[in-house]
C-alpha cells in the first residue's frame, strides 16, 4: 500500500567546468520530512507515465530546470521509507551547463554540492537527531555544506558514491 515517489540526483557543471549535485532543503512544515535534505522529487501523479517522469516533473517545480533538458543516466535503487510510507526510485542525471535555478515554495534552500567533495570519504560522519519516530539516535550522515543529510538521502548518496567509483 506504499505510495510511490520520483526523485532525481541531478548533475551539472558550475561555470568553472566543475561537476556539482543539487540537494534541496525542504521548508519545516507539519510533516515527517520537515526541514530535511533531500533531493528535488516527488509524489507520482496519475498523469506521469512512470516515475522518471514524475522526478523529472517534480525537478522542474522545486528548483526550476526545465524537464526537456535532463538527461537520465540511470535508474537507481528503490528505497521503502517507513515514516511517509513511500518507496522512492531515485534517477540519476545530468544537464550539461550551469543551470539558473528557481526553487519553489516547498524549497527553503538550495545546496550545490561539489561532486569532489561528496566522493570525499571526510564528509561521512554520524550524528544525534530526533526523528518522526524515535529521539536521540545516533545515524550515519554526510556532512555536506554545514548541512546534516541523513535517511534515505544519505543512503542514496552512498549508493551514487559507489556507482561514480565503478566508472
Amino acid at each position: 500500500s506504499a505510495k510511490r515517489a520520483g526523485v532525481m540526483a541531478l548533475f551539472y557543471p558550475n561555470f568553472q567546468g566543475e561537476t556539482y549535485l543539487v540537494l534541496i532543503l525542504r521548508k519545516t512544515y507539519k510533516g515527517v520530512h520537515s526541514a530535511q535534505v533531500g533531493f528535488p522529487g516527488g509524489k507520482y501523479e496519475d498523469e506521469d507515465k512512470d516515475l522518471m517522469v514524475t522526478a523529472i516533473r517534480e525537478t522542474e517545480e522545486e528548483v526550476g530546470v526545465p524537464k526537456t533538458i535532463v538527461e537520465v543516466v540511470k535508474t537507481m535503487s528503490p528505497l521503502y521509507i517507513p515514516p511517509s510510507n513511500f518507496i522512492v526510485t531515485p534517477f540519476l542525471g545530468y544537464i550539461n551547463y550551469t543551470p539558473k535555478f528557481t526553487k519553489n515554495y516547498e524549497v527553503e534552500a538550495l545546496i550545490e554540492v561539489k561532486l569532489s567533495d561528496l566522493l570525499s570519504d571526510s564528509v561521512i560522519s554520524s550524528a544525534k537527531l530526533s526523528t518522526s519516530y524515535a529521539k536521540n539516535i545516533n545515524v550515519p550522515c554526510f556532512k555536506l555544506n554545514n548541512y546534516t543529510v541523513w535517511g534515505a538521502t544519505a543512503m542514496m548518496l552512498s549508493e551514487i558514491k559507489e556507482l561514480i567509483r565503478t566508472i
